[in-house]
């Protein structure tokens, strides 16, 4: 059996694909003068709309905000009850309670971590308002009975569709029929502005709502107050939030919007050959896609550990994985075990079990275009080799 040498290189979790014509659209704005919300910040919406087939499009700086103004402008009432998977980052969670209403969460499917529609159906009371479904790892969750579970209630539907920009559904782009899809642009996303998000919304009365809150619930934003033509004058239509993206941000996010297709090819590429490399290791089980139509944009490759085979936990694993100077990512810890839920609810283990089943065994492979497959088939034989060392259950040293 051959020695496993540790590379001298600590391999990142995630590393952004920046390249000069990013650089370089960053320099014009900065050149420029104007590096706050403005022209570069419009033609990323533009792009989006377009993109989309003509959904209204919202640029902000984050997907959190995004999740905020979505749930705000439904203008609920205290404690009516919103309902999604605790299989998520908490800002999806977060963002209900902030808004004053109550987080009910639906169990999810055990090999695809998307949020059950059956579930859904089960949890809904008369205070039941909306469903906040996430597209988890950038497969998406299954909208047909999702949908249909809304309309027979009565119900909203947010998309957190924070991992899943480019991903389809029955041939669909994620986004381009919703009632509100919000995506992502963290560094780690499939593309990047920084920070930043962008909300996609079928309701053009809303979505002006939206841009509105997003910059003080004014009526002009900056630059259309303080460009040639403008008048710096402005109105305060209700008390709104600083959320809005800035063109410095834009700039980059042009360009990134632009590789997309061809950052999630190649996302889709090296996730194939996880799965080839995993094949023979019965210990990692990498999440399985759903079984519905649909394109991956393979934002995460999650694997769970499979802890009744070997002497070691989670957590064990991941730290052993960066002594071999790999770096993993954690997504995600069942938000209803986190203390403050547990302690507002009475949250406990046993109420959502394959949530809480994945959450004691699951983390995140590096992947991102700049991976190399040679890194893929160093990440592998560092796990091997951690298996191999790693006592059986049941069996004594």
């Amino acid at each position: 059996m051959a020695l496993f040498h540790t590379r001298e290189k600590f391999l990142p979790f995630c590393r952004p694909t920046i390249q000069e014509d990013e650089i370089s659209e960053v320099l014009d704005c900065l050149k420029s003068g104007w590096i706050t919300t403005g022209p570069k910040t419009a033609r990323l919406e533009e792009e989006f709309h377009a993109w989309s087939g003509g959904q209204e499009a919202i640029a902000v700086n984050s997907a959190t905000a995004g999740l905020h103004l979505a749930i705000i402008t439904l203008d609920l009432a205290p404690d009516d009850e919103i309902i999604t998977t605790p299989v998520t980052w908490p800002s999806t969670v977060n963002n209900i309670e902030i808004c004053g209403c109550r987080t009910v969460f639906a169990d999810v499917d055990r090999d695809t971590l998307q949020i059950s529609p059956g579930e859904i159906e089960a949890r809904i009371t008369g205070r039941t308002r909306a469903v906040i479904p996430v597209h988890f790892a950038g497969a998406p969750c299954d909208l047909d009975p999702i949908r249909k579970i809304c309309q027979r209630h009565n119900l909203s539907l947010i998309e957190d569709a924070a991992h899943a920009v480019g991903t389809r559904y029955r041939n669909r782009l994620i986004g381009s029929n919703s009632e509100v899809a919000v995506f992502s642009f963290h560094p780690i996303k499939n593309m990047t502005t920084g920070e930043g998000g962008m909300i996609l919304c079928g309701d053009s009365e809303r979505a002006q709502r939206m841009r509105m809150l997003r910059f003080h619930g004014i009526s002009r934003d900056a630059w259309r107050r303080y460009a040639k033509g403008g008048v710096p004058q402005y109105e305060v239509i209700e008390p709104g939030y600083k959320y809005n993206m800035l063109d410095i941000e834009a700039a980059m996010g042009i360009h990134q919007f632009r590789k997309l297709p061809a950052f999630n090819q190649r996302r889709r590429e090296l996730a194939e050959n996880y799965r080839a490399l995993l094949a023979d290791v019965p210990e990692v089980m990498p999440l399985e896609p759903p079984d519905y139509d649909h394109e991956h944009a393979w934002h995460l490759f999650v694997v769970r550990i499979d802890t009744d085979r070997l002497d070691i936990t989670r957590d064990e694993f991941m730290l052993k994985l960066q002594e071999k100077n790999v770096g993993t990512g954690l997504h995600f810890p069942a938000v209803h075990l986190q203390s403050y839920y547990r302690k507002k609810y009475g949250f406990s283990r046993g109420m959502y079990p394959n949530a809480e089943w994945n959450s004691d065994r699951l983390f995140s492979l590096p992947l991102y275009p700049l991976l190399s497959e040679d890194d893929q088939a160093y990440v592998v034989n560092a796990m091997k080799d951690i298996i191999r060392h790693c006592r059986p259950k049941g069996k004594t040293s």
